[in-house]
């Protein structure tokens, strides 16, 4: 069944945005008493009927609504820095949001090869994973950010630095306690720097390994994101 992206589902009928009317009608060819799925990015799931099949504005009847659909009982943030190449990061988005992340905030670090993302772009490749995997909250992308000015705000929960230079570190599966909100930072391709580290835990952040194989930047991410749920679903 298909699933297209809303906002603002307030009564039992609906009118699909322009973008998401065309795919419905023109790309995919739904017809008249075809069945949907809509997604709102605050929780709610709908099922719904198309009504009026028109490619610039298709009218749906609600059949069903779920409100905190797919709601998790752990808050994951992850502050990753975006890698030189793009579709390496978009990959990383794409698959982290179809496992479920709730808010990604990409880094400038020391050795950051990329300083420019395109938050446009990035949002709509969001939107695409949730309708893929029917995620009903939109993970929060937050614009780019430098890493100490990250540190110095403050942050509930769990806090893990992920990287790669000989210390000693915790694993990062069993170090984390189920149920509970967590943060976790991953650097960029060069690593998070001897300075960046030991701000880091002056910060409260614990050092991790994500396993024995040096990770590129963004299977770094998605690894972190799958073991998290992993753990929850303990």
């Amino acid at each position: 069944m298909q699933t297209f992206f809303t906002t603002g589902i307030h009564s039992e009928f609906y009118q699909l945005e322009k973008n998401e009317s065309r795919h419905c009608i023109k790309v995919l060819r739904l017809s008249k008493g075809d069945i949907i799925n809509l997604i709102d990015g605050k929780g709610g799931f709908f099922k719904a009927k198309i009504i009026e099949p028109n490619e610039k504005k298709c009218i749906v009847e609600v059949i069903t609504a779920y409100q905190n659909y797919g709601k998790r009982n752990f808050f994951l943030h992850i502050a990753i820095a975006p890698t030189k190449s793009m579709d390496r990061f978009e990959w990383f988005l794409e698959k982290a949001t179809e496992i479920g992340v709730d808010e990604i905030t990409p880094l400038l670090c020391d050795h950051s090869e990329r300083t420019i993302i395109r938050e446009d772009r990035l949002k709509k490749i969001i939107v695409s994973s949730m309708k893929q995997a029917c995620q009903a909250y939109e993970p929060r992308l937050n614009p780019i950010r430098r890493f100490v000015d990250f540190l110095n705000k403050p942050r509930k929960g769990q806090k893990f630095i992920a990287h790669c230079l000989d210390s000693k570190k915790e694993i990062f599966g069993k170090s984390i306690s189920p149920h509970k909100d967590l943060t976790i930072l991953i650097g960029p391709e060069g690593d998070f720097s001897e300075g960046e580290i030991k701000l880091a835990k002056k910060s409260g952040f614990r050092e991790v390994s994500l396993g024995t194989s040096r990770l590129r930047t963004e299977t770094a991410g998605v690894i972190a994101c799958h073991t998290c749920h992993l753990i929850n679903s303990l």
